[in-house]
């Protein structure tokens, strides 16, 4: 069961993502990860492969990238693994945008979406967006809201990285 503000609601088919109704905290961001063909195949691959996740430091044992596919993300900090339960909900892959969304199931320690996307400009720079929505998980978990959005800002930083490094 998805506990997010629905399926796709990152809109990852939209260039631009429309205002949503959500009460949940909206986010978006853009990097330029690198420029030409080579790096456009290789930041696509190494996306729809899992490896903004697995080189952010979280182990997946999924591939490809699946719609539908439910799975257990799991986040190691020193000898804790948090596992976060997710479920992809949305794939897009044309010739210059491809990206995933997935939502949270019961069991992650928030409720929300989150959708990675690379893109191609006419001049071949290529770059990794970010959006997401963002909320406390119910019952004890709400207790982790705040350490959640400390660790989302630390994660975004390490998802530019790990996809610059595909270029």
């Amino acid at each position: 069961m998805l506990t997010g503000p629905g399926p796709d609601a990152t809109a990852i088919h939209e260039r631009t993502w429309p205002a949503a109704g959500s009460t949940l905290r909206r986010h978006q961001s853009s990097a330029v990860i690198g420029r030409g063909a080579a790096c456009w195949a290789e930041a696509s691959r190494a996306l729809l492969h899992w490896e903004v996740k697995r080189r952010s430091g979280f182990v997946v044992a999924a591939e490809p990238v699946t719609v539908g596919a439910d799975l257990v993300i799991n986040a190691r900090f020193g000898p804790i693994t948090i596992g976060e339960p997710v479920r992809v909900v949305a794939v897009v892959s044309e010739d210059d945008r491809v990206g995933f969304a997935y939502a949270t199931r019961i069991g992650h320690p928030v409720v929300g979406e989150e959708a990675f996307i690379v893109t191609r400009d006419p001049d071949q720079t290529v770059r990794l967006e970010l959006r997401s929505l963002t909320g406390p998980a119910p019952g004890w978990r709400r207790m982790l809201f705040p350490a959640a959005l400390v660790l989302q800002r630390f994660y975004r930083r390490r998802y530019r990285q790990a996809l610059h490094q595909s270029c």
